[in-house]
């Protein structure tokens, strides 16, 4: 049994909703924000010393990295489902596994924590602006005439990549970026999608 270590109105969201996808069972154990501070408790330090969500398990397996985590369900359970087969799209998938934390929500986040620094942060906005703006701009061109990032087809990148969107929506910055308010619409509407809100509780983003 896949146990998903799930924070409310986190990232961990993407991974019950991969599960549904996948039609995999799975139990969740549930770990709430501080009310006041919004941090994850210090009980997910006991799973996993980083203290994050999500973290999975998987017999003696533990994995908490979410695009790690994306990857292995979906070669451990997709039955070649949810990726494409091997060869150069197989290798763009792995891209955008990649792409979604390691460089397009770098600048998203760093608009979130200078928010909170007020007018201290005001030298910064210029640069954080360009590069949400870089980031966005190449994610709505690559769904330009597309339904999904790979094509026709959703795969574990919509899932992976979903954050950013749902992120980017949330700071107002998809108003000229029809592709991706578009895509993120259809991704909230699958049937999995809203199956994972119900399991999973509030998630702000959708």
């Amino acid at each position: 049994m896949v146990i998903v270590h799930h924070l409310n109105n986190s990232r961990s969201q993407r991974i019950l909703w991969l599960l549904e996808e996948l039609g995999h069972p799975y139990e969740i154990k549930f770990y709430q924000r501080d009310a006041t501070t919004n941090l994850a408790p210090p009980e997910l330090k006991d799973v996993h010393p980083l203290g994050k969500s999500p973290v999975i398990e998987d017999g003696n397996l533990k994995i908490a990295e979410s695009g790690a985590a994306v990857d292995y369900l979906v070669r451990a359970y997709g039955g070649g489902r949810l990726m494409p087969p091997e060869g150069h799209q197989r290798e763009h998938y792995l891209e955008w596994l990649h792409y979604g934390e390691g460089s397009a929500m770098l600048p998203l986040m760093m608009q979130l924590y200078t928010l909170r620094l007020g007018e201290a942060a005001a030298p910064l906005k210029p640069r954080i602006d360009g590069e949400i703006e870089t980031h966005l701009g190449y994610v709505e061109d690559a769904l330009a005439g597309k339904a999904f990032l790979m094509g026709k087809d959703f795969t574990g990148a919509d899932v992976q990549m979903s954050f950013v969107g749902e992120v980017a929506r949330a700071f107002g910055r998809v108003a000229d970026k029809p592709n991706i308010a578009a895509w993120v619409d259809r991704l909230h509407a699958r049937p999995a999608f809203q199956r994972a809100l119900e399991k999973g509780g509030t998630y702000d983003l959708a």
